[in-house]
């Protein structure tokens, strides 16, 4: 059973998928959220964390010296709860050295673009500003960079010439809600393989 902890900033709607995911669906039986960790105390995620008599945590970045402080806080609560991996879920800060050397190859992003293509904030409007015509979702494995690292599962969504913002990230979170518990499930399942740049199955 692949221990879990998910890392959110907002309403925490890729948690949900992957909490019904383990209920119901694909993750069941495989992956056990252990404990939903945000940056922000008035997070909807802890609510839906709380309705599931899922374990939180919080830790407000202003309220630490440093970066390192801040992310040491982090990785005591994921060693209490033995978590095998951490799943970035909406979580709105860059992960720094210190949690990124204790979980490397055990850190997964979910990212509303089909990567490399608009890393960052605000993907779907430069999405949109770009003309693209197919954009999508990527789950990756986190690195020191901004949306950098390999990508283990994409899903492409068709760009419609009257989409807005709003219209076309409904669209693209309801992919998000599928492949993130897919690739949990492929990682639960010991299926994947880092090779480089390039993540393999096994």
């Amino acid at each position: 059973m692949l221990k879990l902890a998910v890392l959110v900033s907002g309403r925490g709607s890729n948690l949900q998928a992957i909490i019904d995911s383990i209920e119901s669906g694909v993750l069941k039986g495989k992956a056990k959220v252990e404990v939903v960790i945000s940056n922000k105390p008035d997070a909807y995620a802890l609510e839906r964390a709380k309705k599931h008599n899922i374990a939180t945590a919080v830790f407000e970045p202003k309220k630490f010296k440093d970066k390192n402080t801040y992310e040491l806080e982090i990785i005591k609560v994921l060693k209490e709860h033995k978590v095998d991996l951490v799943c970035l879920a909406g979580y709105m800060r860059i992960v720094g050295p210190v949690l990124l050397e204790h979980y490397f190859g055990k850190m997964i992003n979910i990212h509303p673009s089909l990567l490399p293509s608009f890393p960052g904030l605000d993907v779907q409007k430069a999405a949109l500003d770009h003309g693209v015509t197919i954009t999508g979702a990527t789950v990756h494995y986190v690195d020191e960079g901004c949306d950098t690292g390999p990508i283990i599962i994409q899903s492409a969504v068709p760009v419609k010439e009257k989409d807005t913002v709003a219209t076309l990230s409904a669209r693209i979170l309801e992919q998000e809600h599928v492949i993130y518990p897919q690739a949990i499930r492929l990682i639960a399942e010991d299926k994947l393989i880092i090779e480089g740049r390039r993540v393999v199955l096994k």
